[in-house]
Parts: structure tokens; C-alpha cells; sequence
């Protein structure tokens, strides 16, 4: 018999996965097993000799190959058939509550609101969060003097900032109000968009991040007025809030609106909370401004339109009574489990 017949042997009567891994290396390894020493010998054999050999040697690689695959199968069937006699399953067992996850309360919320405005025939616009000076100011009425360009309050992408032509100086976007300068230019009237997104400030507080959301919102059309407006920031707040929510309008002034007008939300919290009975600015609004229309190729005298920005993360506080805005950052499961 051949010095291969008694791997067979072994490998029939191996009682464990263990102990066929260790035949196969022995008998296959690169280096030291059996049969990988016998190939390699048939190097010093003469020619004559090396066909019979190398015949032999594949015979025997085959019988061992399947062997160990036969011997596998058989532990495992045994291994199954120990299982089905032995771990049986009980039926009456009450198993442990799957937990399920949720959608953050900041990209939820911007999804009702684009289902909310959505139904009122408003499309979803995006633009680039790193924006040109000439989009989020210039083209928006916001002249050099004012003070939504200082250093305090704008991001200014450094490299940019020295340039003289406002097409290249870049930023990081104040508000999303670029998408509506972005979206006129390439379209005509009528219009009616909402842009939800992240923007960017030099403000962190209770109320205020540096990083945080905003959806604003667009029409344009032939006879559209303030009263529109009203109607539609009303509707949209008593869906997305509450249908009893408390709000107030009163004038204020933004450069590429006129007239002006800002929305404060009443806060809906705990009674001992500080805020009960407080009001909190959620949204800047007013007619655009025909300058503005003018920069984007909109004949005033013909279109008028009005804009609107919220807060989302202002809302989401005054929905979900939650005190400091900046829980919504933290990542803390406790916190976000409650929603």
C-alpha cells in the first residue's frame, strides 16, 4: 500500500472538524505536508519515471481531497442531527421587545415640512453650501455695510476672502436664500419652491449654533401679495406644530425683502419652565424685494413675490418642549430615544 492509504484511513474515522483540519495540514501544507514533499521530489526522479509518479501523485490528491470532504459532511450531519434530538424550541417562549430605530427629529421634521408644503404645489430646491458672495449677498440686496458680512457672523473660506470679484470670494452659506437666487435666474415665473438645508453662523448658544437648518421658502406670480403669505406660513405652522400654536407677526427688517415682517412662535413648554409663556423668533419673512427680482432678470412691475426662512431647530424646540437646542447635537441615545 501506497504512504497515502493510511490518511485515508484517519481521515474516515476522524471524530471531530479539529482533527480533519489537522490531517488536511499535514497532508496538503505548502511547506511540510506529505504530499506537497512528494511533488516537489518528483524533481530528482528520471524522466522515464516522472509520468507514472506524477499520475500517481494526482490520484492520490483526488482520494484524499474527497475524503476530507465526505468526512465533513458526515460530522456535520451528525452535529445537525445532535441538535434536532437535543436543542428543541419552545414555542411558549416570550422572546426579549426587538428595539426599532426613528429618523433623527431634525431630518423628520424637514421631511413633513417638504410633505406639508408639497401638497401646496411648493417643489424642493437645493443648492451648494459653499456659496459665492455674489449669491448669498450681493444679489440679495445685502450691500458691503452691513452686518451680516462681518467676520462675527459669516464663515469666510480663507484664500477667497482677499478676492475683489464677488463671484469668487467664497463662504459658507448664511441662509439658503442662495437657492432662490439660483432657481430665478434659471427659471421663469410663476414659481412657488422651499428650501430646506444646512447653513452656517458664528452663534452658539441655548438658541443659536454654529452649524444648524433652515427651510425657506418662495413664490412668485402675478398678483401676489402679503395676504398670500400670511395664509401660507399660517397653514404650514399649524400642521407642522400644533393646530392651537400661538404666533405673532411684527415688522422687521431684512435688506431683500419689503416690507418686513418676523414670526414668533409662543413656547409650549413645562410650567416651570423658564420660557412658559415666552415668545421665540422662528422666521424672518416679507415681500422680495424688486431690486432683488431685478438681479435675478424678474420684471417687478409685472411679478411680485414673498419669502419666508425658519428655523428648524427653533421649531423643533417649541414642538418637542426641549429647552436647549444644542440636545439635538449630542448624539445622546437617552435623549433621542424620547422622540
Amino acid at each position: 500500500m501506497s504512504a497515502f492509504g493510511p490518511y485515508i484511513t484517519k481521515i474516515r474515522s476522524a471524530a471531530s472538524s479539529a482533527e480533519l483540519d489537522a490531517l488536511e495540514l499535514e497532508i496538503f501544507s505548502r511547506k511540510h505536508g506529505v504530499l506537497t514533499v512528494a511533488m516537489k521530489d518528483m524533481g530528482s526522479l528520471p524522466p522515464s519515471e516522472k509520468i507514472s509518479r506524477g499520475q500517481e501523485l494526482n490520484r492520490w490528491k483526488h482520494d484524499l481531497t474527497e475524503a476530507l470532504a465526505w468526512r465533513r459532511k458526515e460530522l456535520s450531519s451528525l452535529v445537525m442531527g445532535e441538535l434536532a434530538s437535543g436543542d428543541k424550541l419552545d414555542v411558549t417562549l416570550e422572546l426579549p421587545p426587538q428595539e426599532s430605530g426613528h429618523l433623527h427629529p431634525i431630518p423628520e421634521f424637514i421631511r413633513q415640512v417638504e410633505e406639508v408644503f408639497g401638497r401646496m404645489g411648493f417643489e424642493i430646491a437645493e443648492g451648494p453650501e459653499v456659496e459665492s458672495e455674489q449669491f448669498n449677498f450681493n444679489d440679495l440686496n445685502i450691500p458691503e455695510s452691513h452686518p451680516a458680512r462681518d467676520a462675527q457672523d459669516t464663515f469666510w473660506l480663507a484664500g477667497y476672502e482677499s478676492e475683489n470679484d464677488p463671484s469668487r470670494r467664497l463662504l459658507l452659506r448664511t441662509h439658503t436664500s442662495n437657492v432662490q437666487i439660483r432657481y430665478m435666474k434659471t427659471r421663469k415665473p410663476p414659481m412657488r419652491i422651499i428650501c430646506p438645508g444646512r447653513v452656517y453662523r458664528k452663534d452658539s448658544d441655548a438658541t443659536h449654533s454654529p452649524m444648524f437648518h433652515q427651510f425657506e421658502g418662495l413664490m412668485v406670480g402675478a398678483g401676489v401679495s402679503l395676504a398670500n403669505m400670511k395664509a401660507v406660513m399660517m397653514s404650514a405652522i399649524r400642521e407642522l406644530i400644533a393646530p392651537d400654536i400661538d404666533f405673532r407677526f411684527r415688522t422687521g427688517f431684512f435688506p431683500f425683502v419689503e416690507p418686513g415682517l418676523e414670526m414668533d412662535l409662543r413656547w409650549r413648554g413645562d410650567e416651570n419652565e423658564s420660557r412658559e409663556g415666552r415668545w421665540m423668533e422662528v422666521a424672518g419673512c416679507g415681500m422680495t424685494h424688486p431690486n432683488v427680482l431685478r438681479n435675478c432678470g424678474i420684471d417687478p412691475d409685472k411679478w411680485q413675490g414673498f419669502a419666508f426662512g425658519f428655523g428648524v431647530e427653533r421649531m423643533i424646540m417649541i414642538k418637542l418642549q426641549i429647552p436647549d437646542l444644542r440636545s439635538l447635537y449630542r448624539g445622546d441615545l437617552r435623549f433621542l430615544r424620547q422622540f
